[in-house]
């Protein structure tokens, strides 16, 4: 009969454990492909953000375009410096208003370090900065019924000529949304650099 070894020293085995060596060498790997994915991102200059707002104001120009035609009445685009919203005109109350009926075209609020630019038939707009100053509630409604949509939307599907760009100065990228001479509304790559 043979003698039966301990579980002792079978367990002393079976946990030995990595070497020093070992862990190294995949501390070294896990260190190499983390350094890879950062390089390659910021070559890339990719920057989701900027991407991410753009295509959505692209999309909703588009959209209020098409409701206009379908609705037959005027949309307008509002902006701000650091936002903007769609407007439609009320023929009874005499003034443009938000549109509460549909959600996707309310006021849009950009991420910090995000801000538009707007040049409509070819002269640039001075778009309001955020505005802290405290008003009454009568104020703030005279305000509102005195904004004039910057481009406008015909309900025959034209609209005012227009160049929305959607920048981030540091570091400095844009994307510029844009009414063409036949008509239709293009948005360009990001592009790097002075816009």
């Amino acid at each position: 009969m043979r003698p039966r070894r301990s579980s002792a020293s079978r367990t002393q085995r079976c946990a030995r454990g990595f070497t020093l060596i070992e862990l190294m060498v995949v501390v070294l790997i896990v260190g190499l492909l983390a350094a890879a994915t950062v390089i390659s991102i910021s070559i890339t200059g990719r920057d989701s953000e900027l991407e991410k707002e753009s295509e959505r104001a692209f999309s909703l120009v588009k959209y209020a375009r098409e409701k206009a035609e379908l609705q037959t009445r005027e949309f307008g685009l509002y902006c701000g410096e650091g936002n903007y919203e769609f407007l439609t005109y009320d023929a009874r109350k005499g003034y443009w208003r938000s549109i509460e009926e549909d959600e996707s075209l309310r006021l849009r609020e950009l991420p910090d370090g995000l801000k538009l630019r707007l040049v409509v038939e070819g002269r640039e707009v001075v778009l309001k900065g955020p505005d802290t100053a405290k008003k009454t509630d009568e104020q703030l409604k005279k305000e509102l019924r005195e904004r004039i949509p910057h481009v406008i939307i015909y309900s025959n599907g034209d609209l005012t000529p227009f160049k929305l760009v959607v920048l981030r100065e540091d570091p400095s990228r844009s994307v510029t949304i844009a009414s063409t001479d036949d008509g239709t509304i293009k948005a360009d790559d990001m592009v790097e650099g002075k816009t």
